[in-house]
C-alpha cells in the first residue's frame, strides 16, 4: 500500500533536536518516504526546549543528520523543506498550549485529518509529566485518532512501571499506546515466528523432548560511551535483561497463537514469563568489566569510565539460569547473557538439540557434536542448523558442518528495526509492541534480583565475562556456544 492510500498524519517528535531523533527517527522517516510508504501528506514537527530554532534552521540541522547517515544532501535539503517543522516548547501550560495551536494551524494549512502521532523521544524522567500537560490540554483526543510511542526504559522497577501506565492510562487508553523495544522490529526477530509455525520440521523439535537447552546471548564490544550517567542507575540487568532478552525467551518459548493478531501473540508472550520459575541467587552471576585491549587498544575499566562513581556497585554483565514450568519446556534450561566490552558484538539464539540416548560413535577419534540451531539477529542476520558429518579417510571421524541461510545473500539490504516500527505505528499494527502486562510481568519476574548484596565478578574488556559464568551451564553438563 502507497502512502496515497493512507489519510495524511501529523507526527510529532518529543525531543526533535536529541540524539534519538538524529541518529534513529529521521532517517527512518526519510527511507520510508523515498519508498513511499508514508502516508500522504506527512508533517513532522520537532518540539524541543531549544532557543534559537526555527522551522529554517532545524531543517537545515536535519537536512546534515540525513547527509551525515549517508543520503544526498540537496534531496534530504528538498525533503525536510516539504515535511519538516519545529517549535519551541516551555514545560508549563501555556507552553503547552501554544503547541496545540500549532498542530491545529499545520493540521489546517496541509490538509490533514485529525490522526496524530506523540512519539516520546524524551529522557525517562519526562514521560509521565509530557503525558499529563497532553491531556490537560486535549491533545490525546481527536476526531480521527491519536497513538502514543514511549521509549524503554519502561519504569526503573516494577513500582515506577506501574505508575508510568498509570499515568498514561489516565489519558491514553492501551489501545493508543506503543511501548517501543527497538530489538523487536528486527527482521529476524519477526521471522522468528515464521520460522517456528510456518516451518512444521522445526515446529515438531520444539520442546523438552528435543530440545537440551536454549542460549540467549545479547553482547556489546563498547563500554558505556558516554552515557555513564545514564548507565550507572541502569546496569545490565535493568538495561538489557528485563526488556529484550525477556522479549526473546518469550518469543522463543510461547506456544501457537490462535491468530496473528496483536493481543493473541502478547497473550502466549504473557503466558511464557508468568511460567518461569521465581530465579535463586545461584542462578545469576554479576560482572563488571575491567581494564583490558580491545582491537589491541587498552581501554579503561568501567569504575575508570568518566562519569562512573569510584563507589559504583552497578553491574555491566549478567548470566541467568531460567526454568520455564509449562508442559512445553519443563526441565530445559534457558540461558540468558549479556554484557559490554565482550570479545563481539553479537545477538544470537542457540537452541541446542538432545543427543542420541546411545553414542554410536563415542571414543577414539570419532566425536559426537550435539546438533544446534543457530540463530543470529545481529550483525549478520540468518539462521543456521549444525549437524554432524563423516570426514573422509580413516580412522572414523566426525566433524560438525552447517547448513546456513543469509539474509543478505537471499534479500535487498534489511530496513532497519525503526522504519519497520514507525510503519506499524501509523498503520496502527501493535504487534511488535510492548503491552502494560509484558511490562509488569517482567518487573516481577527480575525484580527480585535488583536489591540486596550481591558478589560482582570482575571480567577482562574483550573477553566473554567473568569465569564463573561458565559454571550456570557447566553444572548442567553445556557450555556457552557461541556461532
Amino acid at each position: 500500500m502507497s502512502g496515497e492510500d493512507r489519510p495524511g498524519l501529523l507526527f510529532t517528535i518529543f525531543g526533535g533536536t536529541g540524539d534519538l531523533a538524529g541518529r534513529k527517527l529521521l532517517p527512518a522517516l526519510y527511507r520510508l518516504s523515498r519508498q513511499d510508504l508514508l502516508p500522504a501528506p506527512l508533517r513532522v514537527l520537532a518540539v524541543a526546549r531549544s532557543a534559537g530554532r526555527d522551522d529554517e534552521a532545524y531543517r537545515d540541522w536535519a537536512a546534515g543528520v540525513l547527509a551525515a547517515a549517508g543520503h544526498d544532501r540537496a534531496e534530504a535539503n528538498v525533503w525536510c523543506s516539504g515535511h519538516l517543522h519545529f517549535q519551541r516548547l516551555t514545560e508549563d501550560e501555556a507552553g503547552y498550549r501554544t503547541l496545540a495551536g500549532r498542530i491545529e494551524k499545520l493540521s489546517a494549512e496541509a490538509g490533514l485529518p485529525s490522526i496524530r502521532v506523540f512519539y516520546l523521544a524524551l529522557p525517562p524522567a519526562a514521560f509521565a509529566p509530557t503525558v499529563r500537560r497532553l491531556g490537560e490540554t486535549g491533545l490525546h483526543r481527536s476526531d480521527g485518532w491519536t497513538r502514543l510511542v514511549v521509549e524503554k526504559p519502561f519504569g526503573h522497577d516494577l513500582a515506577s512501571a506501574e505508575a508510568l501506565s498509570e499515568d498514561i492510562h489516565r489519558w491514553f487508553d492501551e489501545e493508543q499506546v506503543y511501548r517501543i523495544d527497538h530489538y523487536l522490529g528486527k527482521e529476524t526477530v519477526q521471522n522468528l515466528l515464521v520460522f517456528r509455525f510456518a516451518n512444521p520440521v522445526f515446529e515438531s523439535l520444539w520442546n523438552r523432548e528435543r530440545v537440551e537447552s536454549v542460549q540467549i546471548t545479547t553482547s556489546e564490544r563498547v563500554g558505556v560511551a558516554g552515557r555513564a550517567g545514564y548507565y550507572d542507575t541502569s546496569g545490565a540487568l535493568r538495561d538489557m535483561v528485563q526488556n529484550h532478552l525477556a522479549q526473546l525467551l518469550s518469543l522463543l518459548a510461547m506456544e501457537v497463537p490462535v491468530g496473528l493478531e496483536a493481543d493473541a501473540i502478547r497473550y502466549e508472550k504473557v503466558k511464557v514469563l508468568k511460567a518461569v520459575r521465581p530465579i535463586l541467587p545461584r542462578d545469576v552471576v554479576f560482572g563488571r568489566y575491567l581494564a583490558g585491549p580491545v582491537d589491541d587498544v587498552e581501554v579503561p575499566g568501567y569504575l575508570e569510565e568518566e562519569g562512573v562513581p569510584p563507589d559504583s556497585t552497578t553491574e555491566t554483565f549478567v548470566a541467568a539460569r531460567l526454568w520455564v514450568d509449562t508442559w512445553r519446556w519443563q526441565g530445559v534450561p534457558f540461558y540468558l547473557r549479556t554484557g559490554k566490552r565482550l570479545a563481539r558484538r553479537l545477538t544470537q539464539v542457540v537452541v541446542n538439540f538432545r543427543p542420541p540416548p546411545i553414542s554410536l560413535f563415542a571414543g577414539g577419534e570419532a566425536y559426537e557434536h550435539s546438533d544446534a540451531l543457530i540463530i543470529t539477529l545481529q550483525p549478520d542476520e540468518g539462521f543456521s542448523l549444525v549437524f554432524d558429518v563423516k570426514a573422509p579417510g580413516e580412522p572414523l571421524r566426525l566433524v560438525p558442518q552447517r547448513l546456513s541461510f543469509r539474509y543478505a545473500d537471499a534479500f535487498e539490504p534489511l530496513p532497519e528495526a525503526y522504519e519497520t516500527l514507525l510503519l506499524d505505528v501509523m498503520t496502527g499494527d501493535q504487534t511488535l509492541f510492548v503491552h502494560h502486562d509484558e511490562v509488569t510481568t517482567s518487573w516481577r519476574l527480575f525484580e527480585p534480583l535488583l536489591g540486596g548484596e550481591r558478589e560482582i565478578h570482575g571480567y577482562p574488556a574483550g573477553s566473554w565475562g567473568p569465569e564463573v559464568a561458565d559454571r550456570l551451564l557447566a553444572g548442567q553438563g553445556h557450555a556457552w556456544r557461541v556461532g
